[in-house]
């Protein structure tokens, strides 16, 4: 047996196997068609293949056979890539309803979260800020009367006491849902949390933006402050830097950020899976269908740069006030 024979041989046991793949396929997709022409056109295959074996072992088999043969392989092979193509575009539909929802469920369990946050901070303002304000209220006038000095000194410090709880009441309350990001907007809310920070760290925060009192959507200014913030902190706890240098600005329809320290780096893909946050940043930022690029070496600091598209994040987290909207439209509501 020759060579030629011998792959002629396997093209024929191929061409069998892939048949038989083709028929167990046909339910698997809607698109049947596809692996109908694939059946067929893999089995005018195999009969080509046998026609040539048996041509080569000297059988006369007919020259319109073959070109027959051809004009149906290529018709079939050729309704399949078209089919192809068709399922092609189908998966990738589904794959992009599949990130849309994806995006959507993070951004509803974002808005979520706030929400608790937003609630959890003005219970604590609300109930327990003013039951602190009237217990030192009490105590002070209690001081004024009493002046035994053993018990005017107990008054004081627990009056102390009381001061700092409300002053960390305050500031746990701001921390669950910034008072100054939601009146004044991002670039304040920042340049807030970065003098508070800077109060309780020696490391130099700078902070530049051109913006002044532009407002945004919700999720993108709360989505945005977070990021920031997280950004701020891992600097601060783990990278030892003596300056972090953070710039905000508005170009057209788009938000950067870009932020900077001169810490020791580290390794970012060895950190996605880490405590540090950065899938956490990275999922917050997929959220607003917005990028998230991070460079880093051990050694040689950190570098992040986020872009948001304003009217692509809104659309794409806000598709229900959206549709409201159009269908109000529709209905010739204002």
């Amino acid at each position: 047996m020759t060579a030629t024979e011998i792959l002629l041989i396997v093209a024929i046991v191929l061409q069998s196997v892939a048949t038989v793949i083709a028929i167990l396929l046909i339910n698997q997709t809607k698109f049947n068609v596809l692996w109908i022409c694939c059946i067929i056109g893999f089995s005018l295959l195999t009969v080509e293949r046998v026609c040539q074996l048996l041509a080569y072992d000297g059988v006369d088999v007919p020259r319109t056979t073959f070109i027959w043969l051809g004009i149906f392989i290529s018709l079939c092979f050729s309704i399949g890539v078209l089919f192809a193509n068709v399922l092609i575009r189908y998966i990738d539909r589904i794959n992009l309803n599949r990130r849309l929802l994806e995006n959507r469920l993070m951004t509803a369990v974002l808005r979520a979260e706030e929400r608790s946050r937003a609630d959890f901070s003005r219970e604590l303002h609300d109930g327990l800020g003013p039951l602190l304000s009237s217990a030192k209220m009490s105590l002070s006038a209690l001081s004024a009367q009493d002046e035994a000095y053993d018990r005017k000194e107990l008054i004081d410090n627990t009056t102390y006491v009381i001061d700092e709880a409300i002053r960390s009441l305050r500031e746990i309350s701001n921390n669950l849902s910034p008072h100054v990001l939601n009146n004044f907007g991002l670039a304040r809310g920042i340049q807030n949390f970065i003098d508070k920070s800077c109060t309780v760290h020696s490391t130099k925060i700078v902070f530049k933006t051109n913006l002044s009192a532009e407002r945004f959507d919700s999720n993108i200014e709360t989505i945005l402050y977070r990021v920031v913030c997280e950004l701020i902190n891992n600097s601060l706890k783990h990278s030892g830097c003596t300056r972090i240098s953070v710039s905000l600005s508005l170009s057209g329809d788009e938000l950067r950020l870009h932020f900077e320290d001169d810490g020791r780096g580290f390794s970012p893909h060895d950190m996605l899976g880490c405590g540090m946050g950065l899938s956490n940043i990275n999922s917050r930022i997929a959220s607003l269908n917005g990028s998230f690029d991070i460079e880093s070496r051990p050694g040689e600091g950190m570098r992040a740069d986020i872009c948001v598209n304003i009217d692509s994040a809104i659309v794409h987290s806000l598709p229900r006030r959206r549709d409201k909207i159009k269908q109000k439209r529709e209905n010739g509501e204002d």
